[in-house]
């Protein structure tokens, strides 16, 4: 009873008329088709004015259909709109159908996802780890974790598996088919990243871009240079003061420095020693750098064959696996829409809430449905298709974003010829995704940085907020 009023709280405080619109973000143009959103999402709570009856307690047939529906790949033929979506059975095997997900490793006492940021360890710590102490389990544990992500990345350039996830206690990778978020290659998109993580896959010869850190140095010169434009022309005496200007000047540190090592100068052997002048020097190049450590500006974009010398980097680094803590010894969470091998099946919770909503000197009946997740992209895009049939095209959404997966979205900046895309989607017609979903998850996703948190639907048309 608790647990309803909490919820009827919940749903009355998101659909409460706001005092103040412009304190809300700014909602999109109305779409018939929602962007792509690459953030995994905890939870996702849909509302509507029409009950989501046809959602509860599916027979066991139509559980069974929509796993068989599932495993083949098959794409649901839904009606454009259901009069009653309780009696309509393609529905209700269709949802069952959107709520599966392969997962690995599975321990059913043990919640694997999130598995970053201190959420994630409070949800273990306290819980049975038997191979915490014990070596031999930690090793079996981590060879077939091995095995199950060199057959997902088989799948993956196979073009049978659209994308997956490895979600590890300190950062996600994101790996995508060629044909997908408008790229002609194999991507795969890590975040967040630090400089140590950096450093160790450029010396594995993993060539990688870091897009918003790129972005933000050409903005600054392209400022500069508009600066320059708009003094016109200087005198030589201005710009070589200008020269020096920008030159750094030499700090405290550099000071100390020399202080600390002129008692080798007294001694006589300086020349023997050598000064740690070059690691300095190297450390504030990279000062930007390693300013967005830890930060969604930090992901790395990783494409074409280097995304198998990173497979190969990720099943050898040791830093992978948390030496020590609640999730020590266990390895990385494997999420996919497609079965590999060592994979469990898994099902997303999903259970309607009926609960009252003021409506001016009212209340009124307002209907929900919970999803808890993890949920995949293809996962939110056949949900919002089903309820665009089922709820008559008006029903609005609050989603909640695992957070370090919402720069995910971040664009690849590649341009490609339409006819090529169409040519990449056809050897993706295999992988496993409906094919609406197929070319949403095709074009680049527009979100940058952040990931979709409130939809609505009216009249058959999507407006977002971000």
């Amino acid at each position: 009873m608790k647990e309803h009023d909490v919820f009827e709280k919940e749903i009355s405080d998101l659909l409460a008329p706001v005092p103040a619109p412009a304190a809300r973000p700014s909602s999109s143009p109305p779409s018939s088709e929602l962007p792509a959103d690459w953030s995994l999402k905890t939870r996702l709570l849909f509302t509507s004015r029409r009950p989501f009856a046809w959602a509860e307690h599916l027979k066991a047939q139509e559980e069974a259909q929509g796993v068989v529906q599932h495993c083949r790949a098959a794409a649901p033929a839904l009606p454009p709109g259901a009069q009653d979506a309780r009696a309509c059975a393609a529905l209700r095997c269709a949802l069952q159908q959107s709520l599966v997900y392969w997962l690995h490793p599975w321990l059913p006492w043990l919640p694997l996802f999130p598995r970053a940021g201190a959420a994630a360890d409070r949800s273990v710590a306290g819980r049975a780890c038997p191979w915490a102490q014990d070596e031999a389990v930690q090793q079996a544990l981590l060879s077939e974790w091995s095995v199950s992500f060199t057959s997902l990345y088989n799948l993956l350039r196979a073009r049978l598996c659209p994308y997956f996830y490895v979600c590890t206690c300190q950062f996600t990778v994101l790996f995508r088919a060629a044909g997908l978020a408008g790229s002609e290659v194999v991507t795969a998109v890590i975040s967040p990243t630090t400089r140590g993580l950096r450093e160790a896959m450029r010396s594995e010869g993993i060539e990688f871009s870091l897009p918003w850190v790129e972005e933000s140095r050409i903005r600054k010169q392209k400022n500069s240079e508009v600066n320059v434009e708009a003094e016109g022309v200087r005198s030589p005496e201005v710009d070589k003061s200008t020269e020096e200007a920008e030159e750094p000047a030499p700090s405290d540190d550099d000071d100390d420095d020399e202080e600390s090592f002129s008692w080798l100068e007294e001694m006589g052997v300086q020349d023997k020693v050598k000064k740690p002048d070059t690691i300095s020097i190297k450390i504030r190049k990279e000062k930007n750098e390693v300013q967005v450590d830890h930060r969604p500006e930090s992901v790395a974009v990783v494409k074409g064959t280097n995304t198998f010398t990173l497979l190969n980097f990720l099943i050898n680094c040791k830093s992978l696996v948390a030496a020590a803590g609640p999730q020590a010894g266990l390895p990385p969470t494997l999420l996919s829409p497609v079965a590999f091998r060592g994979a469990t099946m898994q099902t997303l919770k999903a259970r309607s809430i009926n609960a009252k909503a003021r409506a001016q000197l009212s209340y009124e009946d307002v209907f929900s449905l919970e999803v808890v997740g993890p949920v995949l992209p293809h996962s939110l895009h056949l949900l919002t298709e089903l309820l665009r049939c089922a709820q008559q095209g008006a029903f609005s959404a609050t989603l909640y974003t695992h957070e370090p997966t919402a720069v995910l979205n971040t664009p690849l900046h590649e341009a490609s010829a339409a006819a090529g895309k169409e040519a990449v989607c056809r050897d993706l017609s295999d992988c496993g995704l409906h094919p609406k979903t197929l070319h949403q998850l095709s074009q680049a996703s527009p979100l940058g940085k952040s990931s979709i948190r409130f939809l609505e639907m009216k009249d058959y048309a999507y407006t977002w907020k971000s």
